[in-house]
């Protein structure tokens, strides 16, 4: 039980399907080219990242270097533990040397 289609209706048929996949091949176009865009963006932000991450690294080298400085800096002064029992000490002695000059 086929149908016959008549060769009129099938040229329609034809040309709808060829109308049809133009539309269809002009909307796949604009999704390369769309695709083609973000990629380029993808690429100039991701170059805006490694020069951040560079930087970012300079930076962190430069406050770790200052702080190691600062560290050994205060590894070299006293404590307060230290100070007062220098403090203790020298009241001791200059008690004892306003007592020897009187």
């Amino acid at each position: 039980m086929r149908k016959t289609i008549k060769k009129g209706a099938q040229k329609k048929t034809d040309k709808g399907i060829g109308v049809i996949l133009e539309h269809i091949d002009s909307r796949l176009d604009i999704v390369v080219e769309g695709q083609h865009a973000l990629g380029v963006q993808i690429n100039h932000v991701d170059g805006k990242v490694d020069t951040l991450r560079e930087e970012m690294n300079y930076k962190f080298d430069a406050v770790f270097d200052e702080l190691h400085l600062i560290r050994n800096d205060l590894k070299e002064k006293v404590g307060r533990d230290e100070f007062t029992v220098l403090e203790k000490r020298m009241a001791v002695l200059e008690k004892r040397v306003a007592h020897i000059s009187k």
